[in-house]
């Protein structure tokens, strides 16, 4: 049970970050993405965490 719930989580984070990395303007495919800038890897994350952010403060 516990490897098919870690597989859903990795999925989930997996359309997450394409989702995110959609909205900022970066072009992401999926496996490697080794060839990113470190601009580009930092506003996807930006933007991942802003969102959790701002659906941690919409729960409350």
């Amino acid at each position: 049970m516990k490897g098919e719930l870690t597989q859903k989580g990795r999925e989930a984070m997996e359309r997450f970050k394409m989702e995110s990395a959609n909205e900022v303007g970066v072009n992401l495919k999926p496996g490697d993405n080794g060839d990113l800038t470190a601009r580009e890897a930092g506003r996807i994350g930006g933007q991942m965490v802003k969102k959790m952010v701002e659906s941690y403060k919409t729960q409350q």
